[in-house]
């Protein structure tokens, strides 16, 4: 048996349970809110929907951490979204103080999960969760490659007019304008995608693929939400199937890539135990400045973080 928690209703919380439960691969979900009454509505909403889409999971909305008991996986959802002219780091002080209260509510009944973060700023939250757990750090990390490929790979299937199952790509770095593309990394049905695309379109691609949270922001005046909750959703499914499938994903380094005790955009493997092992990709001297660039710019935030005392 497989429970699931998703902590936060909001629209990446919601859309994350309900493309989890589409999958049919575990057994109940239990979507918490502080807006109990949301959860419960939303949660519903969604298991009315099971004899349409003709799935089995269970759904139940809660504002009582009791009820997120014995959890196998947790998603923290929960924290502010972004709004327009913010950026993801101006909401570290609020979002700090939620992530570290609900992961020490979350282990209170739950002694062993695996954490997946969301919330942002997703590199030093997820560095929060994993300093207020306790657990190992295999068990806590952070959904933010996924997405960022997602768009990336987005991008470049609508310029080579070709299927996004086409194309294969890897990101590092920091969750935000950091990031570290790779196109040297990045294939269409095996090709090169350098061979198929101008380099200064690709520059533009990349470039657009950076800001591509913030251009969804201004266009809909809050964070986006299908994308970054099915995101997560496939990392649960990888975890739950044993899959070790090969994301880029928010872990903790030590050591890799010359790195230390800091929360960056890496290539894992994900299977039952959460992160299987790190990847270390042989990287130029080019990518490796823009990947200690971007570690630069996370430990600055980290740094905000530690100085509000919250552990």
């Amino acid at each position: 048996m497989k429970k699931i928690t998703v902590v936060g209703a909001g629209n990446v919380g919601a859309t994350v349970a309900n493309v989890l439960a589409h999958k049919d691969i575990v057994n109940e979900i239990v979507l918490l809110d502080i807006k109990g009454d949301v959860a419960k509505g939303k949660a519903l909403d969604s298991w009315q929907q099971a004899p349409i889409d003709y799935y089995s999971t269970k759904l139940t909305g809660s504002a009582d951490y009791a009820d997120t008991a014995n959890s196998d996986i947790v998603v923290i959802t929960a924290g502010v979204p972004r709004r327009p002219g913010m950026s993801r780091d101006d909401l570290i002080t609020t979002n700090a103080k939620i992530v570290v209260s609900v992961t020490q509510s979350i282990l209170e009944h739950s002694p062993n999960p695996i954490i997946i973060v969301v919330s942002n700023p997703l590199d030093v939250m997820t560095y929060a969760a994993f300093k207020s757990s306790g657990l190992p750090d295999n068990k806590v990390f952070g959904m933010a490659g996924i997405l960022d490929t997602a768009r990336y790979r987005a991008f470049l299937a609508t310029e080579l007019s070709v299927s996004p199952k086409d194309i294969s790509a890897v990101l590092m770095g920091g969750h935000g304008d950091t990031m570290v593309p790779l196109p040297r990394y990045t294939t269409v049905a095996g090709i090169p995608v350098t061979e198929m695309i101008e380099s200064s379109v690709l520059d533009g691609i990349v470039e657009r693929t950076k800001k591509g949270g913030g251009e969804l922001v201004k266009l809909m005046g809050t964070s986006a939400w299908y994308a970054p909750g099915a995101a997560a959703a496939q990392m649960v499914e990888s975890i739950v199937k044993d899959e070790g499938r090969i994301f880029p994903v928010c872990a903790r380094l030590s050591g890799q890539y010359g790195l230390d005790d800091i929360y960056l955009g890496v290539p894992v493997q994900l299977g039952k135990d959460g992160i299987q092992k790190i990847i270390e990709l042989k990287l130029n001297d080019d990518e490796m400045a823009l990947l200690n660039d971007s570690a630069g710019h996370v430990k600055d935030v980290i740094g905000t973080f530690k100085s509000m005392d919250l552990i």
